[in-house]
């Protein structure tokens, strides 16, 4: 039964990949709304619609290396795990830009066979299923087919941490977290998560708690080690926080940021279509994930209830416009299980939201090829 789910599964995410692949190119070559990066290396005519945007600064990281400049953009704000799997594939002889790509292949196929994995361990076979086409055809996930981000990495990483969890396994779960709290800034969110879940696992079991149940704090690693390497390479620890505030980033921590002023200025009647629907749509459904965090802690326990409210609010609050956080929400995939829950009684409309997600992904992925700004 449960090979059932992840075939299925992976069969759709195979067939989203194909798809959303196919798309981006054939925009990147009907419309360059933003300039390529020079497309000399073995598969950049299938895949150049994948190299866009954040993927330069990935690019940079792997062959150049970090460094800070107060007051600039600069690449410290990227966690260090996914370009650093990029210059280990790229070593092998493989171009950057393909390591990179066939990095978020490889993780966003894996990512959907271990998510459904997890879900049955919450659920039976076809709720397990449909939580996992949910997640697969998700407007966002096509940065899970390829796009040179670090989401598929990480969302591999956190899922196969919490399996681990559910498991048994502590202390692979722990490094498992470890290196995902060096690809994202987030281990305040991952950590919670982790070492909650394992208090819970051994409550529901009869068990008694023990200093060993407290190992998810290492899972901190990744993300402490960053931090010293910012501090030993620059002179300053936090130096990922200090860049969000540079010109074009301007996302300083403060009120301003938190109360989304900069949100409510970007509407006026000079605004462009797709502005408006940028602005309202990442902020519609992050209204949509925190309002599924409740029933996520009805349905599936205080330890993903936690995880799930601060992966979503950790993000959420650092945001100036909410801009990216249909992006980030791949990472609360507890909430694709809930809302395959929610959904079971009613066959129709959980038909309907896959077929509108998946037609919204397709062109979400062409618009990412052709360039525009979509997250």
């Amino acid at each position: 039964m449960e090979r059932s789910a992840s075939r299925t599964v992976l069969l759709t995410g195979l067939g989203a990949l194909l798809l959303c692949t196919a798309t981006a190119t054939l925009a990147a070559m009907a419309w360059q709304l933003t300039p390529l990066p020079p497309q000399d290396w073995f598969g950049s005519a299938l895949f150049k619609g994948w190299v866009r945007w954040d993927a330069g600064w990935y690019a940079h990281i792997a062959t150049v290396g970090y460094s800070y400049t107060p007051g600039q953009q600069s690449p410290v704000a990227f966690f260090p795990a996914y370009p650093l799997a990029v210059r280990v594939v790229s070593g092998l002889g493989l171009n950057t830009n393909l390591s990179g790509v066939l990095i978020g292949m490889t993780c966003g196929i894996s990512a959907l066979f271990v998510f459904s994995r997890w879900a049955r361990t919450r659920a039976d076979e076809e709720v397990a299923r449909d939580a996992g086409l949910v997640l697969a055809l998700y407007p966002l996930a096509f940065f899970l087919y390829g796009a040179m981000y670090s989401d598929a990495l990480f969302l591999l990483l956190v899922v196969s941490a919490f399996l681990m969890l559910e498991r048994g396994h502590l202390v692979p779960a722990v490094l498992l977290g470890a290196v995902a709290t060096a690809a994202r800034p987030v281990a305040p969110a991952l950590v919670l998560g982790l070492l909650a879940r394992r208090l819970e696992w051994k409550r529901e079991r009869g068990l008694k708690w023990s200093l060993w149940d407290l190992l998810p704090v290492l899972a901190a690693t990744g993300f402490i080690l960053y931090v010293l390497y910012q501090w030993r390479a620059f002179g300053e620890p936090f130096a990922f926080v200090k860049v969000q505030g540079s010109p074009g980033w301007d996302q300083q921590p403060g009120w301003r940021t938190w109360l989304k002023l900069r949100w409510f200025q970007g509407f006026g009647w000079h605004m462009r279509l797709p502005v408006f629907w940028r602005l309202t749509g990442h902020a519609l459904v992050t209204v949509g994930a925190l309002a599924l965090v409740w029933p996520t802690y009805k349905r599936l326990g205080w330890g993903y209830g936690l995880y799930t409210l601060a992966i979503v609010g950790m993000p959420a609050m650092a945001t100036k416009d909410f801009m990216s956080m249909g992006r980030y929400l791949l990472a609360a995939f507890p909430l694709f299980l809930t809302l395959a829950m929610l959904l079971r009684e009613r066959p129709r409309v959980h038909r309907a939201v896959l077929v509108f997600s998946a037609a919204l992904m397709v062109v979400l992925a062409g618009a990412f090829g052709a360039g525009a700004y979509v997250t």
